[in-house]
């Protein structure tokens, strides 16, 4: 009987541990801009410098997500504010995302379709 209750509670306490894990937010283009609008917010652009070049999110910073150096980069930011992350499709951010989950960040929101879906809002890119 103690085995039962011991497991139960190790069960208990596990589902507890997974519970409090933030989940990254996937928002449409229309939320994303409302939530940067601000312009004071850490907002990561993980695409080639040459994509960047071509257009970007006003205010974004560049940190493209193959650079070898991309872990040391984020590690700058603050892992406590939220960071919004967008790519072009939404592929490279999702994987920015996993990378930057692992590196503790605690909130984390990333533009579903990237500036594909953007710019096919009618919305604009800086240059």
């Amino acid at each position: 009987m103690k085995k039962i209750y011991s497991l139960l509670l190790l069960v208990l306490v596990f589902a507890s541990c997974q519970a409090q894990e933030k989940k990254p937010q996937l928002v449409s283009s229309e939320a994303f801009e409302s939530k940067i609008e601000s312009g004071k917010v850490q907002l990561i652009d993980v695409r080639t410098p040459k994509e960047f070049k071509q257009g970007h999110l006003k205010n974004a910073k560049n940190i493209h997500l193959y650079d070898q150096d991309f872990g040391t980069q984020i590690d700058k930011l603050d892992k406590k504010e939220t960071v919004y992350v967008y790519c072009k499709a939404g592929g490279r951010s999702a994987e920015a995302v996993e990378i930057m989950q692992n590196h503790g960040f605690e909130n984390i929101v990333e533009l579903e379709g990237g500036t594909d879906s953007w710019t096919e809002s009618g919305k604009t890119l800086e240059q």
